[in-house]
């Protein structure tokens, strides 16, 4: 699933955070890893220090991994978002790793950022760790506890290939972790006029919405189970973006693996959706994966 790995590089030390998530992927995987360093066009003169920096970063992957590691550097001069995801489509990527502040520190990730830009426009899997989460040690395990959230939604269960592959294919020794998660809302909303108001569920309404998203994760415990692959069930009732990061930190979870879209369809991408509000909160490395319901949308 992950053959070839897109890790883009600013030449950060935060930006490096990253190296020990493709490094684990690369030999779990047998991956080919591309280290992508983009400089601005204006800085073409030092060249061959952008150039430089990927190739050491390479060398130090290869004696990690072992010089059977397929491991390439790359520079490319342009606008990073756009080079990124050009390159990643013409190339054949199956994942792009990247951290999600880099050089310009915490301010760069807000709505309109690189990895933001890319997030919303590739068709590819992204994989994002927070400039935040503490430096990866892969004796400790990386991404072996891994929380899925689901909604009850084919849009959302686009996730769970990812989730079997990553189940499966481990480390040796290595126990993975899987818990499900839905989370039931505390409240609907109704249109009045030209706004809506909020309703809060009952107690007893709440019960019968525990009840059906216990069935449904049970279900899908059942079909993982068929492969070998054991997960827990977890119900939350509330926030969605709320729970997901509480329950996130309180599992002592590594990864969350989520889908871009739900119900709500490609709404849910954009500022104030579950997805949206996850990844710009707490410090627990995140998997999006955009279905493929979903891609004929993206440019």
């Amino acid at each position: 699933m992950y053959k070839r790995i897109l890790a883009p590089l600013d030449g950060s030390t935060l930006g490096e955070l990253i190296l020990p998530y493709v490094a684990e992927l690369g030999e779990r995987f047998d991956s080919q890893i591309i280290l992508l360093r983009v400089y601005s066009p204006k800085s073409s003169s030092i060249f061959h220090e952008y150039e430089a920096y990927v190739q050491q970063v390479a060398k130090t992957i290869k004696e990690q991994l072992g010089e059977k590691a397929k491991v390439e550097p790359i520079t490319l001069s342009g606008k990073a978002n756009r080079e990124i995801i050009d390159y990643s489509k013409k190339e054949n990527i199956n994942l792009i790793a990247m951290v999600t502040h880099g050089k310009f520190g915490i301010r760069r990730w807000l709505l309109g950022s690189t990895a933001d830009k890319i997030i919303r426009e590739t068709s590819k899997p992204v994989l994002l760790i927070r400039a935040g989460t503490l430096l990866a040690t892969r004796e400790k395990g990386i991404m072996n506890n891994i929380l899925t959230p689901l909604d009850g939604s084919k849009l959302g269960e686009s996730i769970l290939p990812h989730v079997e592959t990553l189940a499966t294919e481990t480390p040796t020794k290595v126990i993975p972790e899987i818990t499900l998660l839905q989370v039931v809302p505390s409240a609907y909303y109704i249109p009045t006029g030209r706004t809506v108001t909020q309703v809060s569920y009952s107690n007893a309404e709440i019960e019968q919405l525990k009840t059906k998203a216990n069935n449904y994760l049970e279900e899908i415990r059942n079909r993982l189970k068929s492969k070998q692959i054991t997960a827990k069930c977890e119900i939350a009732v509330g926030d969605a973006a709320e729970k997901i990061t509480e329950i996130a930190s309180k599992i002592n979870a590594n990864l969350i693996v989520m889908s871009t879209h739900g119900y709500s369809g490609f709404s849910r991408l954009f500022l104030g959706s579950t997805t949206d509000r996850v990844l710009h909160h707490g410090n627990t490395p995140l998997l999006l994966v955009k279905p493929a319901e979903a891609r004929e949308t993206t440019h």
